[in-house]
């Protein structure tokens, strides 16, 4: 049995009809480009020699979007997110060799918000200097003022909120002079979602002051944005003891997207915390920019929506200690957790936060 077998395969590797290698395609170019209109077009341009078919093939789909022999493919991506783009060059022997390349869609499908819509807050105040801001004028965001938060929080998973992100420093970026972090509906590294959470941890801290950020927001079930502070001492006392201040959060839903919340939290012989919320009269924060502030001093802690103040709280009492010592800054949007709940088929995703500036002054 076993010589009738050897037989055959070298009567098989005789045969002048079956393949060579000279049939075979080699030295595939793969070009691909995108358009910057929503939703986006991708154009690939694939070429090969001795390649008779093209096909190409998005995802792990196991069938080929597309067929072709001119190796001209277009692809229109309506959501944001990684994408894995493979293009086959197949020979007249049959077999094919592969490109295999990740595509990063950046667009949201959300409505088209001007940059000047909105309130806007002065350069000035009596009384006040500036000591620190960031415009996001430049081309990425500054190293010297920032650093990213990356993953899901573990081993205190979920932040401690049982969010449901993978926080990426990909999700964050600058457009033309705005700060934008978005959040996808995208599986990586066995989650379900990934955002962006950006810190000012030993590049930028203060005590007291006054705190501008100018930001549109973005909606649905289940988002949930926080422009917020920590205590610089939580990796030597952790949290509650460090202190948390909230400035603006907000807890996305068709019933919650016009409220958002400013929020202490601190220790008080166990976790205590206290706060306020503003609702818009009319529409919701992600109709235009808004200015959250807060007017931080030795006695007490202001929260204003377009310099409207909503809430104060008395920080004088000995148990409040947390709050006259050093803070920094957070900037991120959380998806699912306790507090808004998981997104539902009401949520619409990408959604984004953006940011066109902070102010600090004291």
């Amino acid at each position: 049995m076993i010589a009738s077998l050897l037989t055959m395969v070298m009567m098989q590797s005789c045969d002048s009809t079956l393949p060579v290698n000279t049939d075979d395609p080699s030295n595939l170019v793969v070009e691909i480009t995108q358009s910057e209109e929503n939703p986006v077009l991708v154009i690939i341009e694939a070429q090969a020699e001795n390649a008779v078919e093209y096909s190409l093939f998005i995802g792990a789909a196991e069938e080929p979007e597309d067929v072709n022999t001119s190796g001209l493919f277009e692809y229109t991506f309506s959501d944001a997110g990684y994408f894995q783009v493979e293009v086959r060059a197949y020979g007249t022997s049959g077999r094919y060799i592969k490109e295999v390349r990740q595509v990063v869609i950046n667009t949201c499908m959300c409505n088209d918000v001007s940059i000047e819509d909105g309130y806007i807050s002065p350069l000035t105040y009596e009384g006040y200097e500036l000591v620190w801001n960031d415009e996001f004028d430049g081309s990425e965001i500054d190293p010297a003022n920032w650093v990213f938060e990356i993953g899901t929080g573990c081993p205190n998973c979920g932040w401690g909120n049982n969010e449901l992100e993978y926080y990426r420093k990909e999700n964050a970026w600058l457009d033309d002079g705005v700060l934008v972090i978005e959040a996808r509906k995208e599986s990586y590294q066995g989650s379900s979602y990934t955002s962006a959470r950006m810190k000012t941890e030993g590049k930028q801290s203060f005590q007291y002051g006054r705190i501008d950020i100018r930001a549109l927001l973005p909606s649905g079930q289940g988002i949930w944005p926080a422009l917020w502070m920590l205590g610089n001492n939580i990796t030597s006392v952790g949290w509650p003891s460090c202190g948390e201040i909230d400035i603006m959060e907000m807890i996305g839903g068709a019933d919650t997207d016009d409220q958002v919340h400013g929020t202490l939290h601190w220790d008080n012989s166990g976790h205590v915390y206290t706060g306020g919320s503003y609702t818009l009269d009319q529409g919701v924060f992600a109709d235009e920019y808004h200015v959250f502030s807060m007017i931080w001093d030795q006695d007490a802690i202001q929260w204003f929506v377009n310099d409207t103040q909503f809430h104060e709280i008395d920080i004088t009492p000995s148990h409040m200690a947390e709050f006259h010592k050093k803070f920094f800054l957070i900037f991120n949007v959380a998806v699912g957790g306790i507090w808004p709940g998981s997104p539902d088929g009401t949520t619409v995703f990408p959604q984004q936060m953006k940011v066109d500036y902070i102010r600090v002054f004291q």
